[in-house]
């Protein structure tokens, strides 16, 4: 599946609510929605102008609904989902999760660190359609891109 719009992956993206992981640590059960809004939300708190970097914390769940009960090919179809949508960068990000182990990589460690944190966060992270104009952005950016390639 490639979604090739916004509303498309918006729709991904509220449909993950009620959709409990409990593969983090110490098998937490978080649920899917909430989980995404708070990675981001910190990870625009750490690395405000990583519009991408923030946008990939948001989408990362979406493996979980395209892929259920296939948790070894969820981020591989998540990162091919969303790549023409949202970049190659965003897409291997994604293809990357859960970002463990011993990577240097400052962008993995960033992630896991956000994901990690928001897993125990009680804090507001706002509402999904706060993340629509940054959605479209990274979109849009990645459509020039390609039409300038």
């Amino acid at each position: 599946m490639e979604l090739h719009s916004v509303e498309e992956l918006m729709d991904l993206l509220y449909a993950c609510r009620g959709v409990r992981d409990t593969r983090g640590p110490a098998r937490t059960p978080v649920d899917l929605h909430e989980h995404a809004l708070r990675t981001a939300a910190l990870l625009r708190r750490s690395r405000p102008a990583d519009k991408e970097l923030q946008v990939t914390g948001l989408v990362h769940p979406i493996g979980q609904l395209l892929r259920p009960g296939d948790p070894a090919g969820q981020a591989a179809h998540a990162a091919d989902a969303v790549r023409l949508l949202l970049g190659q960068r965003v897409s291997r990000l994604i293809r990357r999760h859960p970002w463990l182990g011993g990577s240097a990589e400052d962008d993995l460690a960033s992630l896991r660190q956000a994901a990690e944190e928001s897993r125990g966060a009680g804090f507001d992270a706002g509402v999904l359609e706060d993340w629509r104009t940054v959605l479209e952005l990274v979109a849009e950016r990645h459509s020039t891109l390609r039409t300038v390639d």
